[in-house]
């Protein structure tokens, strides 16, 4: 007697975010399991598999899984089977719509293994929604469990990363721990000394993609690791400035063990968490950098914005001064005075190099200068003050504001559950055929969008919260810095290079400012970023 072969498609999905267990639902085991039981079918002929690896269950928005579904609409697939039920999906009305009408209205036959079902055997099991429901909230109840043991594995002081920090390996004997990886390590330890001699960071970049050395995705891609960097192409192939600053910057490398700097909510977005969330354990694996070099550069990077020769000009604002309207540096030219002091002024580059026919010489005295940025930081400091105690005496009327958030986001929080139980109960009217297909999609479309609403408006109240511009006022360390400097009455180098990113000077004495804290401060004070008549 002749069998009806079946075109048959392994389907293959693992996820961490829905709590899938590494040793028993990895994409190895999965795909034994399934060609092991195609194997001892006479009526299934395998075509091929679609993975989905790192997708979670919650949604049919993976790429492996639309690639099945397209495969099936040309004709190259009518049977699919699953290592279980929870490996197609968890959602409980989405894995109902493609088992129970789809896949039937296809004349596509379903297998999954584990459950015991096989669509060519007869009805489904009564329980199979019952069972995708149980998928649905063991995903959402397993994610929560999840976050917990990795943030404890975290607070241990155990690595619990794919890649460990350039530098580092995981020990071969536990995966937790890092040991150091020499020839990475090694040029670690030259960038850091490097910058201390006082070579910039694009200058180490160039140094090193000089001298043949692979950056750290290319070291990572040579050794067999099968890392991806989420950055641009273009700029994973070799050293740059970024890179050397993020090196320069990673607490790790002096041996202590910093994670949890970000935090993925389920089926939303990462979120840079504030330094203070972050989980850092010290001295859980051997430095590479010691402690006293690690706190040097950090000085250096917060302060030592371009390589200065102070000894060849010792002005206050050497770097810093640029032509407003060329964009050339500003060039100092000093004289003798009659009383046999010396005074000097700025003038635009280009001009004192080329003459008037390519630029004008935007003339600025230094000690005017001097006095501009020194009266404009008393008032930026004065205002930061000012705002401060506007900030302090607003605190009731947001505490109070706080509370409406909370009772705001209680009442959509259940009006969102409403409309998630209505969508449920459709469904259930269409599987017992009390509605039409019609009928159900024009529900389920108008339900969706109710829940995109709601939950948009969720969101900007979370958003609000999160956002809250007192808590960013105190929190910020310019504000605190600023108002150290309340006394301020003669300005240094130190300060300079520590307030100041670039100064530009236009004719008529007139020079914009641009502070180091502009972006942070651009709405607080947006005056600080207009232009500026000296006279």
């Amino acid at each position: 007697m002749m069998l009806d072969m079946y075109e048959t498609a392994a389907y293959i999905r693992l996820s961490s975010d829905d709590g899938d267990k590494e040793e028993s639902n990895s994409v190895g085991n999965q795909r034994k399991l399934i060609l092991n039981y195609i194997k001892k079918k006479q009526d299934l002929k395998y075509v091929g598999e679609y993975v989905d690896d790192g997708y979670t269950g919650l949604n049919f928005k993976r790429p492996g899984f639309q690639k099945l579904l397209n495969d099936i609409k040309i004709g190259k697939i009518n049977c699919v089977i699953v290592k279980d039920l929870s490996r197609f999906g968890r959602d409980y009305i989405e894995t109902g719509r493609y088992l129970e009408r789809y896949f039937p209205d296809m004349g596509v036959r379903f297998i999954a293994i584990t459950d015991g079902i096989d669509s060519d055997k007869g009805e489904y099991d009564m329980l199979l929604p019952i069972k995708n429901l149980f998928n649905q909230q063991y995903a959402k109840d397993i994610s929560g469990k999840v976050y917990s043991a990795v943030k404890t594995k975290q607070q241990a002081g155990e690595f619990i990363g794919a890649f460990p920090s350039y530098g580092y390996k995981k020990a071969p004997d536990n995966k937790n721990r890092l040991i150091i990886d020499e020839p990475a390590a090694e040029v670690v330890r030259r960038i850091y000394s490097m910058y201390l001699q006082g070579y910039g960071k694009q200058t180490i970049a160039k140094k090193l993609n000089e001298d043949g050395i692979p950056c750290p995705t290319e070291y990572k891609r040579l050794n067999g690791d099968n890392y991806i960097n989420c950055r641009k192409l273009d700029s994973t192939m070799y050293w740059t400035q970024s890179t050397i600053k993020h090196i320069l910057s990673k607490e790790i490398y002096t041996g202590n063990m910093v994670q949890g700097t970000r935090h993925q909510r389920m089926k939303g977005r990462q979120k840079l968490l504030d330094k203070s969330q972050w989980i850092v354990v010290r001295n859980t694996h051997e430095p590479i950098i010691d402690r006293e070099t690690w706190d040097k550069v950090q000085v250096l990077l917060k302060r030592q914005h371009r390589d200065l020769e102070l000894t060849k000009n010792n002005s206050i604002f050497a770097g810093f001064l640029k032509c407003g309207d060329c964009g050339r540096s500003m060039m100092k030219n000093s004289w003798k005075r009659a009383d046999g002091s010396r005074t000097y002024s700025f003038y635009c580059g280009t001009y004192k190099r080329n003459g008037t026919q390519f630029c004008s010489p935007h003339t600025l005295p230094a000690a005017l200068l001097e006095q501009i940025v020194l009266d404009d930081l008393k008032m930026i400091i004065q205002n930061v003050s000012d705002l401060k105690k506007i900030v302090d005496s607003q605190s009731a009327q947001m505490k109070e504001k706080t509370k409406s958030y909370e009772k705001k986001l209680h009442q959509l929080s259940r009006e969102l559950e409403r409309v998630k139980n209505l969508k449920r109960a459709v469904y259930e009217d269409y599987r017992e055929d009390l509605i039409s297909k019609k009928e159900f999609i024009e529900y389920r479309e108008e339900y969706l969008k109710q829940e995109e609403h709601i939950q948009k408006q969720i969101d900007i109240l979370e958003n609000a919260q999160e956002d809250n511009p007192q808590e960013t006022f105190h929190e910020n360390p310019w504000v605190k810095r600023l108002l150290e400097m309340r006394d301020i009455e003669k300005l240094d180098r130190d300060i300079v290079v520590e307030m100041i990113d670039e100064i530009r000077v236009y004719e008529n004495r007139r020079i914009v400012i641009r502070y180091n804290f502009s972006d942070e401060f651009e709405n607080l004070f947006p005056e600080t970023c207009e232009l500026r008549e000296a006279r």
